[in-house]
């Protein structure tokens, strides 16, 4: 019996959106069908909980939390407020007994519990970063854009672009308390928007919107000096790319053998291979997604298809990648949706 995934794809709902909207996969032709559509408030960001059970959500409320039914269907539970302008992204902890949202209009890290039926409790600590940055329209203040834990969850790493700075935090998995634990301070002006890290946690990817490119580290959590060491800096467009252009997003194919770069202003998406034993990049190719401002990729299952969430033209666009040679076709006719920006892929239980 050949497996089953649905796919939850956030929005901006400030047109024709109404939320939440959920697609039914088709793994082996590579296409999505829309089969349902959850009304919530601007849920410009989802996630879902490492056991795959529950779906937590941006909304301009807070954060609203969903359980996952069998078959797909999302049931809701709860909406917490953040105590601070809405967020931009969150990561729950792999007991699923704390998220972390990321604040990117008040440059604030608001880490909320969760309870044991999935919903979502009280603040268990909330910080808000300073600083200046050194571009007036874009830098002039904290913007944490992600935040991610490292892969022994010891510390939460959070991008603030507005300051250049990845700032890394002791996690109190007791309390969900943060504790400020050292700075990773990127090239000025380069604004880390995102980090990820390899599946065996050895290498960290750090995609700067600004300067167009990935700063690749090599994470040591055993290191007596700096954890996070760099060792190569790649560009994410090509040389005669676009001048308005700002890298958005980035995302391995699920063997890990590839990373892959989505480019907006330019509107490229541009392969990688990837070095597992160094942990550096080599770029294949940067080609057109055919849409506007490509904020998100989402990878299927089987790795031979990729959607593009094209935030601007209200727009998913599907390619077929060839890795050995870099190159991505169109898969069918792009699919209409109001804002895409963001996705979670979840397999269903037979």
């Amino acid at each position: 019996m050949s497996k089953k995934y649905v796919a939850y794809v956030g929005t901006y709902t400030q047109e024709k959106s109404k939320g939440i909207h959920i697609y039914d996969l088709d793994v082996p032709k590579g296409r999505i069908t829309e089969r349902d559509e959850i009304e919530i408030d601007n849920p410009s960001y989802v996630t879902t909980s490492y056991d795959k059970q529950f779906l937590y959500s941006i909304c301009d409320q807070g954060v609203t939390s969903f359980k996952i039914l069998e078959d797909g269907s999302l049931k809701k539970l709860n909406t917490a407020s953040i105590n601070g302008m809405r967020g931009c992204n969150i990561v729950t902890t792999k007991d699923n007994k704390f998220m972390v949202v990321a604040g990117y209009h008040d440059g604030k890290i608001t880490v909320l519990k969760i309870k044991a039926d999935g919903s979502i409790g009280g603040i268990a600590d909330e910080v808000f970063h300073k600083g200046m940055g050194s571009i007036a329209e874009r830098n002039s203040r904290p913007h944490v854009s992600g935040v991610c834990f490292t892969p022994d969850e010891d510390l939460l790493c959070a991008c603030d672009l507005g300051i250049d700075q990845i700032k890394l935090y002791e996690f109190d998995h007791k309390t969900g308390r943060i504790k400020l634990y050292d700075i990773i301070r990127s090239q000025q002006e380069s604004a880390p928007r995102q980090l990820l890290f390899s599946a065996d946690g050895k290498f960290a990817y750090v995609v700067c919107e600004l300067k167009n490119y990935i700063n690749v580290y090599e994470y040591d959590k055993n290191s007596d000096k700096n954890r996070f060491e760099l060792i190569q800096n790649i560009f994410t467009v090509r040389k005669d790319h676009k001048s308005n252009s700002a890298a958005a997003y980035i995302t391995f194919t699920n063997s890990g053998n590839n990373l892959l770069c989505s480019n907006a202003g330019d509107n490229t998406l541009t392969v990688y291979k990837v070095d597992k034993k160094t942990g550096k990049l080599s770029a294949l190719n940067s080609l057109p997604v055919s849409g506007e401002y490509p904020k998100f990729l989402g990878v299927f299952p089987d790795d031979k298809h990729v959607m593009c969430m094209n935030n601007e033209n209200n727009t998913i666009t599907i390619f077929t990648v060839d890795y050995e040679k870099g190159l991505i076709v169109m898969n069918g006719k792009p699919l209409n949706i109001s804002h895409p920006n963001n996705m979670e892929i979840v397999e269903l239980e037979d």
